[in-house]
């Protein structure tokens, strides 16, 4: 009994408790979800298929086996850099099979079939993709090296786009229909989530340091706030109709700007109201973060109170300061999918279509660039943060 024992303790010590559950995920996708979907048409009910029938047989096999041994080097306690470089092996492999799947899968000459990828596939990416987050946390690395590879996966992306291997999955024929609607709506979306974020900041840091320098008006004007986050977000773009109407109506040159019952105006407006709390309670935290004693000396070296904001206060409450940016930042990139629906514009637009005509490709086409634009910046604004941190801590 004790020798079963002895053997067994160190099993469970060769393995990693992280990589149960994403071997688990992966396993799930692999053989209870179709690796992708099949469609007579863009919005007739699909077909599953799974990874098995999906490619030829000699590329299935391949392809599973290639997969086994990714799950098998997670679930066990592996170097950190050979997690890293499976994780990443394995979802690129994924990306280019998924591919050949719609090329496969696809009846020739036939320009109304549709292929898409499946449940087993985006189950699949994400457990990957969990288990490439792990490895580049347990690998520490630096902001800039983050950001780095941020970048070689959006070239990575790029490449496969441009490559072709996609062609002829549904999500890229839905582009290829709408590609001019699709960038100017990517204009817009970013017009309206960096538009108000800048709005945001320039209005929402001088309320942060009233409320510091002023305590009196501090709980006031944070409950105001407050109230104002709680109303949702399709309310809150419906409110401002009526009256945005009014003042491009009466008030000369307003609709010359664009103001209007619906459209860019309300969506900004919300948006912009919507990220005032963020920014005003990090400016207020940041600055009661600052150390007594830095205050202290700087008074103590005859710095007015001007100069002591400007050069001692903000500096050192800018990490702070920046989480707050960040959050408002991812928050108003998800929200500005919402402005479609009182005609602000934006990727919402084709997530609403894709909705109302059942295509779900057409959603998809709206979504993910959603996605990938929030994931991208909180982390190039993750990395800030910890840069200014480290900045922060110099000066100390």
């Amino acid at each position: 009994m004790s020798a079963i024992s002895a053997s067994a303790t160190p099993m469970r010590r060769a393995v990693d408790k992280l990589g149960v559950i994403i071997a688990a995920i992966a396993l799930a996708g692999l053989f209870l979800q179709p690796f992708a979907l099949v469609r007579a048409n863009r919005i007739v009910a699909a077909e599953g298929v799974m990874m098995w029938s999906a490619l030829p047989a000699l590329e299935a096999g391949l392809l599973i086996a290639a997969l086994a041994a990714a799950v098998a080097v997670i679930l066990m306690r592996s170097p950190v850099n050979l997690r890293l470089a499976v994780s990443v092996a394995a979802i690129a492999v994924l990306a280019v099979s998924v591919g050949h799947a719609g090329t496969y899968l696809t009846p020739a000459d036939n320009n109304y079939a549709r292929v898409s990828p499946g449940g087993g596939f985006w189950i699949l990416l994400f457990a990957f993709a969990i288990a490439m987050a792990d490895a580049t946390v347990r690998k520490k690395l630096s902001p800039w090296m983050r950001m780095a590879f941020l970048l070689a996966a959006m070239l990575a992306i790029g490449l496969l786009l441009w490559s072709g291997a996609w062609n002829d999955l549904s999500i890229l024929k839905e582009y290829e229909n709408r590609a001019g609607a699709f960038w100017r709506e990517g204009r817009t979306h970013v017009a309206l989530a960096f538009g108000s974020l800048a709005a945001a900041t320039i209005v929402g840091i001088p309320i942060g340091i009233v409320c510091y320098r002023v305590p009196p008006v501090r709980a006031s004007i944070l409950n105001s706030l407050n109230v104002l986050q709680t109303i949702p977000s399709i309310a809150l773009f419906g409110l401002l109709i009526a009256p945005l109407a009014w003042v491009g109506r009466t008030v000369p040159g307003a609709a010359a700007l664009g103001i209007a019952g619906i459209g860019f105006a309300p969506a900004i407006v919300a948006l912009f109201a919507y990220s005032l709390l963020p920014v005003v309670s990090n400016t207020v935290a940041g600055l009661d973060s600052v150390p007594r004693d830095a205050r202290d000396a700087a008074r103590g070296m005859g710095m007015t109170g001007r100069q002591l904001l400007f050069q001692i206060e903000l500096p050192l409450a800018f990490p702070v300061i920046l989480t707050g940016i960040r959050i408002v930042l991812v928050q108003n990139i998800g929200l500005a999918v919402i402005a479609a629906l009182i005609g602000g514009g934006g990727f919402g637009t084709f997530v609403f279509q894709g909705i109302g005509q059942t295509a779900t490709d057409l959603v998809l086409l709206g979504a993910l660039p959603v996605v990938a634009m929030a994931f991208a910046a909180a982390i190039i604004l993750d990395a800030l943060v910890e840069l200014s941190q480290t900045r922060k801590a110099s000066r100390r």
